[in-house]
């Protein structure tokens, strides 16, 4: 079970450069001139029980990533509260945890730590990672090496090692050429079949209607509409 309860966020106003701090204090520049601060969510509630697949859609800065940020302990809300009953993996932000000077043996065990397996898990799962990279003799040098492609097929070859019980993904995740991209979506179907929770951000209406069976239309920071995703996804199209 996920629940959020009442979630709002609201990031500060910036304190601005070092000169407009310097001329603040000597009155230079009034306070009002600083941006104001920014709501990203408010007065976010919803459920997910087990076996629910729900699909975020809504515009570019509606606040569908930043949820997903808040779910899984990235954000703290500002009020409300965030309840999960499970282990929790979010399959976005996956460079969080890579050490650049580092090659990408140590890179698996660090990230693997991250993600919440003992070393125990990752002996057991590092042969399997790596084979699954396809980088060979690439795991011996140095991650700062790698080309983007390289480095993302470490990335997601790690994140997907988990079976977690509630997963939140953003988009598909793109992983190096066409081949290696197919057997990256194979391995992430897998995954998500065995999850007891999914939450979705997309920004494609079809995948939303294909893999789940539940939307939200997020709009403003605030959920518009909560329903099948057929009609959620319907309404969001023609709203935009």
């Amino acid at each position: 079970m996920l629940y959020v309860d009442d979630v709002t966020l609201t990031f500060p106003r910036a304190k601005g450069s070092l000169r407009d701090r310097i001329s603040r204090a000597f009155g230079v520049l009034p306070e009002e001139d600083l941006p104001p601060a920014v709501t990203a969510l408010r007065d976010v509630r919803l459920k997910i029980e087990r076996g629910e697949r729900v699909g975020i859609v809504g515009y570019n800065g509606a606040g569908k990533t930043t949820l997903l940020k808040v779910m899984c302990g990235i954000y703290a809300p500002s009020a409300g509260r965030v309840v999960v009953d499970g282990d929790i993996a979010c399959l976005f932000e996956l460079a969080t945890g890579f050490e650049m000077e580092a090659t990408g043996w140590d890179n698996i065990l660090t990230r693997g730590l991250l993600l919440g397996l003992s070393r125990a898990e990752i002996r057991e799962r590092r042969q399997g990672i790596a084979d699954f990279t396809e980088l060979g003799a690439a795991l011996d040098r140095p991650v700062k090496t790698y080309s983007a492609g390289m480095f993302v097929r470490l990335a997601f070859a790690v994140s997907t090692a988990i079976t977690p019980d509630v997963l939140l993904l953003d988009e598909v995740i793109a992983a190096g050429d066409v081949r290696f991209h197919d057997k990256a979506r194979r391995r992430l179907s897998e995954m998500v079949e065995r999850a007891s929770i999914l939450v979705l951000v997309s920004h494609s209406m079809e995948t939303v209607r294909q893999m789940c069976n539940r939307a939200l239309w997020l709009h403003e920071g605030t959920i518009r509409m909560d329903g099948a995703p057929d009609e959620v996804t319907a309404a969001y199209e023609r709203g935009s």
